[in-house]
């Protein structure tokens, strides 16, 4: 039997928003996979804290292109980790975090953005901590009105 992806919790933006939360995130999937659909006020990466740690706990490894060029680059020691890219104009980025409820671990994750007017990312992630996720924050930019996020659980198939 295949995993299964089950809704945990879908936001739907009214008003533009700085920041974006999911907290109290049941430790009973194996996975979490965040969608997010929508738009900057200005384009930029999507920045991810998990838990509320502001420290220089988290690492990334990026690689995209513009159609221009290709760049990549690292960053160790961080406060966030950056995860796609989202633009001025409609993109999405998929978040995929992996063992997120394991607290022998690490946390790793893969993000990838598809902002067709501006350039496609993938990002890979590690927050250097053993403890479970349980909520994660987004930010970043301003994102704008209509903006959708979705987090779903992947349940280990039986």
């Amino acid at each position: 039997m295949a995993a299964t992806y089950e809704p945990i919790a879908t936001t739907t933006l009214g008003s533009a928003q700085s920041s974006v939360t999911f907290s109290a995130i049941s430790g009973s999937f194996t996975d979490l996979v965040l969608i997010i659909d929508g738009s900057f006020t200005a384009g930029g990466g999507i920045d991810t804290q998990f838990n509320g740690d502001t420290g220089s706990n988290y690492s990334r490894t990026r690689i995209y292109g513009t159609g221009a060029g290709v760049v990549s680059n690292r960053s160790t020691n961080a406060g966030t980790i950056s995860h796609g890219y989202i633009s001025t104009s409609r993109s999405n980025t998929i978040i995929n975090i992996f063992n997120y409820a394991n607290t022998t671990t690490y946390k790793t994750s893969i993000g990838r953005g598809n902002a067709a007017d501006a350039r496609v990312q993938a990002d890979v992630g590690l927050w250097r901590s053993t403890a479970a996720i349980t909520s994660i924050t987004l930010f970043g930019g301003t994102f704008t009105i209509g903006t959708t996020f979705t987090l779903y659980g992947i349940k280990a198939a039986v």
